[in-house]
């Protein structure tokens, strides 16, 4: 396969901006639908000073920026003026709450990181998700390295633990686990600037309590399971033991789940099924979905996934498609067994995290080309092209296991 890279990053930090001087990266994508503009939500952190505690390392919360482009990614114009979003981060009970997208008083998982967005439409309005904590930490690149610093749990306030954990978000506090966080979208307020009324708390998708949860996103359409119409979701579970097959699967997989309303994935009444586990030798470690499946049509969507085998290797990225059944949930039909995208080029090199990583988190169909938008090194912006007819080509000469048909 040709994947076409550019020889530098469209976006790194910026030196001297609090929220963004340290590491941008992660960036979501979605196409403007009155213009070729391709606008973007990326990751990005830094020191934030202003909400430092006597005794701990400056923390760093992460932040959503927004960019866009006019001429299919090859270049970006950044606002790192100021975040688009950006967490609370409170720190007293009361403090630890905000107003959902129905005007209710709800948790704030969101409280002290917004990470990796990920941009889809469900039955023709935007959503995103973001991976969230909720509390920042500190540098918490210092944990690999030797010997390690653990960070994680200098900004959870120490009432945390002297609370019951029958609330699950202080359960999940307790071991500042991610949460999945859905949120609405509002695509003109975003690229008007109107950041404060652009994003719509709707409430986690993942249960934190039960395992850190990421790479989560949902299909655009309901699909028929079990004699109704529900939404589908996929995910990847930290700890799979509490999931179907978790014994099975053994290590972080990819999920899929099913459920009446979109608040009911975060709650026991999700319904769910193990979609894909590790098979091959670069993902000894785990796998996931990487950005929301692309509609092929008869049925079928293409899923992006990334592997990670170990320090050394790293994070690698691969195609799978997935089909629906007759009143069951999709099962995965065709399977590249090849890490088809990697850190390769200098800038893509790991310099404050050991593992290489090429880490994609969005991709669209414009003309021919599918462009994918990925983190690289923990720290940057990449983008790449391939011929969209070529990789799906290329990905149906193999079975659901990876064998050569």
């Amino acid at each position: 396969m040709q994947f076409r890279y550019l020889d530098h990053p469209v976006l790194e930090p910026v030196a001297g901006c609090d929220w963004a001087d340290k590491m941008v990266l992660n960036p979501a994508i979605v196409k403007d639908p009155s213009s070729d503009t391709i606008h973007m939500l990326f990751r990005a952190t830094g020191p934030w000073h202003q909400k430092r505690r006597e005794g701990c390392h400056d923390p760093y919360p992460i932040f959503l920026g927004y960019a866009k482009s006019e001429d299919n990614g090859h270049t970006w114009d950044a606002d790192f003026s100021r975040p688009a979003l950006a967490p609370a981060m409170g720190y007293e009970e009361d403090e630890l709450y905000t107003t959902d997208i129905h005007g209710n008083r709800v948790r704030n998982y969101a409280n002290g990181c917004i990470e990796d967005p990920r941009i889809f439409p469900i039955e023709d309005e935007l959503y995103m998700t973001v991976a969230c904590r909720p509390f920042s930490p500190g540098p918490y690149w210092l944990s690999d390295q030797d010997p390690p610093v653990e960070t994680r749990f200098e900004y959870v306030p120490e009432w945390i633990f002297e609370q019951s954990d029958e609330d699950p978000f202080i359960k999940t506090s307790r071991e500042n686990d991610t949460v999945t966080v859905l949120y609405k979208l509002d695509l003109d307020e975003l690229k008007a600037g109107r950041y404060e009324s652009a994003f719509h708390y709707m409430g986690p998708l993942t249960e934190g309590h039960v395992s850190d949860n990421r790479d989560v996103f949902l299909f655009p359409k309901r699909m028929l399971v079990d004699g109704a119409e529900r939404y589908v979701m996929l995910h990847r579970p930290m700890n799979v033991e509490p999931f179907p097959d978790g014994d099975l699967a053994g290590k972080p997989s990819i999920y899929i789940a099913y459920a009446d309303q979109i608040e009911d994935f975060a709650s026991p009444r999700a319904v769910h099924k193990l979609l894909a586990a590790p098979l091959f030798h670069w993902e000894d470690n785990r796998i996931g979905a990487s950005w929301p499946p692309l509609d092929l049509g008869d049925g079928e969507w293409l899923v992006s996934y990334h592997g990670k085998k170990n320090v050394e290797f790293g994070y690698t990225q691969s195609f799978l498609i997935v089909r629906e059944q007759d009143d069951e949930l999709p099962v995965v039909v065709n399977r590249c067994p090849d890490r088809l995208m990697y850190a390769e080029r200098d800038w893509e090199m790991p310099s404050d995290y050991p593992t290489p990583c090429l880490f994609t988190t969005g991709g669209i169909v414009q003309g021919e080309d599918l462009i994918m938008s990925y983190g690289a090194a923990d720290q940057k912006v990449g983008i790449s092209w391939v011929n969209f007819n070529d990789l799906v080509a290329h990905v149906r000469q193999y079975d659901a296991f990876g064998k050569l048909l």
